[in-house]
């Protein structure tokens, strides 16, 4: 069982200019990889507006989708389906070819996102499991969706600053680091922290990361 996840861009044919913004999403991904590797195959850009990626287990997607959540540049957003499954390579004349069920659920838990949007306008994550998982997993499922509607809400209503600040302290500086990198005093990053809702997110990342071995 690993992790499959598909990204797309929210919005993306209203973006000016799609070559630039691809190159910005192409160098964040790559910033966050670099920085923070947990995944089994990087997101990369495959057809259209979309990236693929694979992870060992599911923490470390949630946490690997977060920071490049907080790292995108302003005005680009992804989508990103979550997908609990097999992934396996099938043989191509061309080259080889990843299928199996994760990515379906994940095509899947994409097309709910979209769909979920609707009526929640700040949802962007959303994660579904293959048939044939053990008894337990659709109830952890149903708790971890839980937990992305609201850090999914929490992100989306971050101004840049917010979100800078945030993936600051997730990667380690403290608040006097951030303070001089955005030329303010560390009571305004403290305030800033508190009221965007900075201090929950970092809370949580700390449980998700609390649970590798």
């Amino acid at each position: 069982m690993v992790i499959a996840v598909i990204a797309d861009i929210v919005g993306s044919r209203r973006l000016q200019d799609r070559a630039a913004a691809q190159q910005q999403l192409d160098d964040t991904i790559a910033r966050v990889e670099e920085r923070h590797p947990l995944a089994l195959q990087p997101l990369r850009p495959t057809v259209g507006d979309e990236q693929q990626g694979v992870y060992a287990r599911l923490e470390d997607a949630l946490v690997s989708l977060l920071l490049v959540q907080l790292a995108l540049p302003e005005g680009v957003e992804f989508r990103f389906g979550v997908g609990i499954g097999e992934v396996r390579s099938v043989s191509s004349a061309h080259r080889e070819l990843s299928d199996g069920t994760a990515w379906y659920a994940a095509r899947d838990a994409i097309e709910s996102v979209q769909e979920r949007q609707r009526g929640m306008p700040g949802i962007r994550t959303w994660i579904v499991g293959a048939p044939g998982q053990d008894e337990v997993m659709p109830s952890a499922i149903a708790v971890y969706n839980a937990y992305l509607l609201l850090r999914d809400d929490i992100v989306t209503q971050m101004n840049a600053r917010a979100r800078r600040l945030t993936l600051g302290r997730l990667e380690g500086l403290s608040q006097q680091d951030l303070a001089a990198q955005e030329q303010i005093t560390q009571p305004s990053v403290s305030k800033a922290l508190r009221g965007s809702g900075a201090n929950a997110l970092i809370a949580g990342i700390e449980q998700l990361r609390g649970t590798r071995a």
